[in-house]
């Protein structure tokens, strides 16, 4: 038998291992053991869960990012939006004022609508043609439609793109994205259809307000008479926009000084003579403004006596720290009470107290009565009161911690520390002024928060509330600006914001008072 060439027998062995390689890739290939094909996989459940998660998010943000709508609505340029709520329901912000809300309806989204500003063109245009009046609730009704009609397209997009670009970046997959996309659009769909079921047109009858709106609502008026008598209405309501309009001119074209979030906001009151509205205007402008620290230049109470205490407790509520100093009407039983509440600073006898980066120094009121116009040495007994102040202050400059703010109740007993301070606080008189005494103190005098509590009726006409917002620079301390806020007294619908620079601070001014400037015996009047 003829020998098998080497070569053809190696081939052989070649194509009889190719079985066994077979059989051992085959072998890797099996099915896994009967304990991995039992492991637990994504439920169902939690898979629809994770979607609708990723749907909900991506349509919220979706309407936060693109969702805004500008619109006009009458005489105001507003800005609409679809929000995401457990109750539904209408917002109108009407900032500073305050807010409406309206029970419109209830659905899973609010309609937010933000006043941003009165057109001042067109508000005017209503005062000068009061017939024009006549037509403006079409108007406003078409306004509201065009704009609900703008804002229902938008937000169908912000919702579809926001779900769709939410779900590429989960899922990563176009499919599983679209879907996210298309069940955000049925979402959206479905809560206005829930919305347009739920409508409830009488709900404007029945705000609810919040903020400075709370306290005066006669700025916008009892809504069922507003509704039965509109014929009376279309008349107020000319004064109406007139007022407002002066608030909104005023916050959109002050001088040039603009806050910025390092500066220090005090809220200045006085006076307020047992006026329980003052607590909620005060806590509205603190919550508004980011008022750091609240100083109170005296008269909080009517006859000081205990029984009125528990007007006080308020204070503790307000949302910022607050300096008091004693009114003529304020008594040391007074003083004491406000000692035992929390948050809340008392100056006497010229003790400096540094609160919220300023450092305060005052004096309670030397006098006690309700009435005491007819005591004799009054006076005199402000000035002594006054030279105390001044000579603490003196005191604290030469230890090296000079005072920032200055505060007592009486005019009088303010313009004895001319010359050892930048700035001095008062009240007493009822009426707002502001002047740079001989020595370059500024003396600024707040008019009653109270709006002369039950003073008020004793004029022909009823006094203002004022009080004022006074920006300070953090690392100077001095005075930069103050707003003046004036809301009309006993149901006058008045709301007015103006802006003051003061003029030691503006380039080229005389630097702040030093000791080398101040009256060794106080200063005398300055010419008003």
């Amino acid at each position: 038998m003829a020998r098998v060439p080497s070569v053809v027998m190696h081939a052989v062995h070649r194509v009889r291992r190719v079985p066994r390689a077979l059989t051992r890739r085959n072998h890797s290939r099996r099915p896994a053991p009967a304990t991995t094909a039992l492991a637990p996989q994504p439920r169902p459940w939690l898979r629809a869960v994770g979607l609708v998660a990723v749907v909900v998010l991506g349509a919220w943000l979706g309407l936060l990012v693109v969702g805004n709508v500008r619109v006009p609505v009458g005489p105001m340029n507003t800005t609409m939006a679809l929000r995401p709520s457990l109750t539904g329901g209408t917002k109108i912000n009407v900032s500073p004022l305050g807010a409406l809300q309206l029970d419109s309806h209830t659905a899973p989204v609010r309609l937010d609508v933000n006043v941003d500003q009165l057109d001042p063109e067109r508000s005017q245009a209503l005062v000068d043609h009061p017939e024009r009046l006549s037509g403006l609730q079409e108007e406003v009704a078409r306004d509201i439609t065009h704009g609900t009609a703008d804002l229902a397209v938008r937000s169908c997009v912000a919702v579809v793109t926001g779900a769709t670009a939410l779900g590429l970046v989960v899922y990563r997959r176009p499919r599983r994205a679209l879907a996210a996309g298309g069940l955000a659009l049925a979402l959206l769909a479905a809560s206005g259809g829930t919305a347009f079921a739920t409508w409830n047109p009488d709900s404007v009858l029945e705000p609810k307000f919040s903020g400075l709106l709370s306290s005066a609502p006669s700025l916008v008026g009892d809504a069922r008479s507003i509704v039965t008598e509109f014929d009376v209405y279309q008349t107020e309501l000319a004064r109406l926009v007139t007022n407002v309009t002066k608030l909104y001119d005023a916050t959109s074209s002050l001088p040039t000084y603009q806050p910025d979030p390092t500066t220090i906001r005090v809220l200045h009151v006085s006076d307020i003579h047992l006026n329980p509205a003052s607590w909620k205007i005060i806590a509205s402008l603190v919550e508004q403004y980011q008022v750091d620290v609240i100083v109170d230049s005296g008269d909080t109470m009517d006859h000081g006596t205990a029984a009125e205490n528990g007007f006080l407790d308020p204070i503790e509520d307000l949302g910022a720290p607050y300096v008091w100093v004693r009114g003529n009407h304020d008594s040391r039983v007074t003083q004491r009470y406000l000692e035992g509440l929390k948050n809340v600073h008392v100056l006497d006898d010229g003790r400096a107290k540094t609160i919220a980066g300023l450092r305060f120094a005052g004096i309670g009121d030397p006098q006690f009565t309700p009435d005491r116009s007819n005591r004799n040495g009054a006076e005199r007994s402000q000035e002594l009161a006054g030279a105390r102040l001044a000579s603490a202050l003196r005191d604290q400059r030469a230890a090296g911690t000079p005072v920032d703010v200055a505060v007592a109740h009486e005019p009088s007993a303010a313009r004895e520390v001319d010359g050892t301070v930048p700035l001095v606080l008062a009240g007493h008189i009822h009426h707002e002024e502001s002047e740079v005494m001989r020595y370059g103190t500024r003396l600024r005098i707040e008019g009653s928060t109270g709006g002369s509590g039950l003073r008020a009726i004793e004029g022909k006409y009823p006094d203002p509330i004022e009080t004022s917002i006074l920006y300070f620079d953090r690392d100077s301390r001095r005075l930069q600006a103050w707003d003046s806020i004036e809301l009309g007294g006993l149901g006058l619908t008045t709301a007015e914001v103006s802006r003051h620079l003061p003029e030691e601070n503006q380039p080229g001014a005389s630097p702040s008072p030093t000791d080398a400037d101040a009256s060794p015996t106080g200063s005398a009047p300055a010419p008003r």
